[in-house]
């Protein structure tokens, strides 16, 4: 299990106006907490460090919509540029399942799976499951077992965010970029509701945005 950069509890993050922040979510928003150029950084690090395990293994990489297709979409290329300019590279297949376990800024107990009649198609294969933040860990051990009823020959898991919280289940990835307190972010693809996909910093809401994009 490789290492992460943990972010301690009492890190304030960014004022906005230090950053390009689109002007209908100012309101909207505390603090950058991660700002995209750092996230860039660790996912490059992190796409050099699934190479050299992964390296001589055709990868099947698993994407979890929605939140996941950013952090998915970024490591990618820097897999896909170390494939290029190594001299060793593998083959790269990709496929996509959504799970829905959020509701405003709780998450559920229940985990619905959508997407899960193509699994059938990861028998036998080398898998790497890309997740956007592990909270619980309950929602990530839930699709585990499910894949592993498919017989995958082997499945790593990749996460940009986990984040410290008393509600874990002790589930931990393979590949963790950043770990968080327990602050409820936005942006990078990350939403609340729908909303804040379009952000490219990762960011701390406020109460006002939490009431104004409730449903």
């Amino acid at each position: 299990m490789s290492s992460s950069l943990e972010i301690p509890d009492d890190e304030k993050g960014y004022d906005l106006e230090l950053f390009c922040v689109p002007k209908h979510y100012e309101n909207d928003l505390e603090r950058v907490f991660i700002p995209h150029g750092l996230i860039m950084d660790r996912t490059e690090r992190l796409a050099r460090d699934i190479m050299r395990d992964l390296g001589e293994h055709h990868i099947v990489a698993l994407c979890v919509l929605k939140g996941g297709y950013k952090f998915f979409a970024d490591l990618l290329d820097y897999i896909k540029a170390l494939n290029r300019n190594s001299d060793k590279s593998v083959p790269l297949t990709v496929d996509f399942i959504r799970l829905k376990n959020y509701s405003n800024d709780e998450s559920t107990n229940s985990v619905k799976i959508i997407g899960g009649d193509e699994l059938s198609a990861l028998s036998g294969k080398n898998v790497l499951i890309v997740e956007d933040i592990v909270e619980t860990g309950k929602t990530m051990q839930t699709l585990l077992s499910i894949l592993n009823g498919y017989n995958p020959k082997m499945v790593k898991v990749v996460s940009l965010l986990v984040k410290r919280t008393p509600r874990s289940s002790g589930y931990r990835p393979d590949y963790t970029g950043f770990e968080i307190p327990d602050k409820f972010v936005v942006g990078y693809a990350l939403d609340y509701n729908e909303y804040f996909r379009d952000l490219s910093h990762i960011c701390v809401m406020s109460e006002q945005g939490k009431q104004k994009y409730k449903v």
